[in-house]
């Protein structure tokens, strides 16, 4: 892997940990765009070096996630199997499954399978083989209607 697709790789699982902490702490979209800044993005934490991100692509995707946030969860809930809600999802898939309908809206520049892949590796960080096929299944739902 090159060190781009690593950063953007590291951009994307911030991205998701940012936007799990908006929701659960309320955090304002710019401080917690500062925290990551300063304190997260290619730093060590607890031991753990984290890769360097892509602060840019980790801005955009956190923004666009927040500001189309409505229009994005109508899509992912629109892909859900019959009686299932947002409000039934882990905290942390529903922030996958966000990143990665928003990347599949409004990043044509990065490929659909490309966007699909990663989401999917960042749902292992998280989860067991069941639900990475879950975000497979939805994302490439999703993609098959927004590309």
């Amino acid at each position: 892997m090159n060190a781009r697709s690593q950063s953007r790789s590291a951009a994307r699982l911030a991205a998701v940990q940012a936007l799990y902490q908006m929701d659960m702490e309320k955090t304002p979209l710019a401080r917690l765009l500062d925290e990551f800044h300063q304190h997260r993005l290619g730093r060590e934490i607890e031991d753990e070096q984290y890769a360097d991100a892509e602060v840019g692509f980790f801005d955009d995707v956190v923004k666009g996630v927040d500001a189309r946030r409505d229009e994005i969860d109508e899509l992912v809930s629109g892909k859900l199997a019959e009686g299932w809600s947002l409000k039934r999802l882990d905290r942390t898939m529903i922030q996958i499954l966000r990143c990665g309908a928003y990347e599949l809206l409004a990043r044509s520049d990065v490929p659909k399978a490309a966007v699909i892949t990663e989401y999917v590796d960042v749902a292992h960080a998280f989860f067991e083989e069941r639900e990475a096929k879950f975000v497979n299944g939805l994302l490439d739902a999703i993609g098959k209607d927004v590309r």
